[in-house]
C-alpha cells in the first residue's frame, strides 16, 4: 500500500513539474463594421468593432483601413484609439466618413432594396500587448451589412 501511494505521490509531483504557467499568446485582432448610419448630410458615423482575440490585453494604438462597398471605393478610417481592450473581448470605437459618391449611391441602394451590402476592410492595425513591443496586423476582412428593421438610414 504504502508504494502505490508513494507511486501517486510521485505521478502528481511529475505533472505538476510540466506546468507551465499562464500561456501568454498574441494573436491577430479582428475588425468588422458594426453599424454604419447615414446622416442627412450623406456622411456616415461608422462604428467599428475591434475584437481582441490575445490571452493578454492589449491597447490599441492606431487602426488604418481602406473601406470598399458592393467593390466601389468609399473612403478611409483613420484612428488613434489608444484604450486597452481585455483578453478575448471586443470594444467599439465610433468614427465619421464621408463616402465617395459611388459608395453613396451603393448604400443608398441597399437601404431602398432592403438588401445585403458586401464591404472589405484593408489596411492596418497597430497595437501594444501588455508587457510587449508594438506590433502591426494587417487586415483585409470582407462581410455584409444588412439594414436594421425599424431603423431609418442604418445598417447592421
Amino acid at each position: 500500500m504504502p508504494r502505490r501511494l508513494l507511486l501517486l505521490l510521485l505521478c502528481t509531483v511529475l505533472l505538476v513539474a510540466c506546468n507551465r504557467g499562464n500561456i501568454k499568446r498574441v494573436s491577430a485582432p479582428a475588425v468588422s463594421l458594426q453599424q454604419v448610419s447615414v446622416g442627412t448630410d450623406g456622411h456616415w458615423k461608422v462604428e467599428l468593432r475591434l475584437q481582441n482575440y490575445s490571452t493578454m490585453s492589449m491597447v490599441y494604438d492606431t487602426v488604418d483601413l481602406q473601406v470598399t462597398v458592393d467593390g466601389q471605393p468609399a473612403g478611409t478610417l483613420s484612428s488613434k484609439p489608444a484604450f486597452s481592450i481585455g483578453p478575448s473581448f471586443a470594444d467599439v470605437v465610433t468614427l465619421d466618413l464621408a463616402p465617395s459618391p459611388t459608395a453613396r449611391m451603393a448604400v443608398a441602394n441597399a437601404l431602398a432594396g432592403n438588401g445585403m451590402l458586401a464591404y472589405t476592410l484593408k489596411g492596418k492595425i497597430a497595437v501594444t500587448p501588455l508587457d510587449e513591443s508594438p506590433r502591426s496586423f494587417d487586415v483585409d476582412m470582407h462581410s455584409t451589412l444588412s439594414p436594421a428593421p425599424g431603423l431609418a438610414g442604418v445598417l447592421r
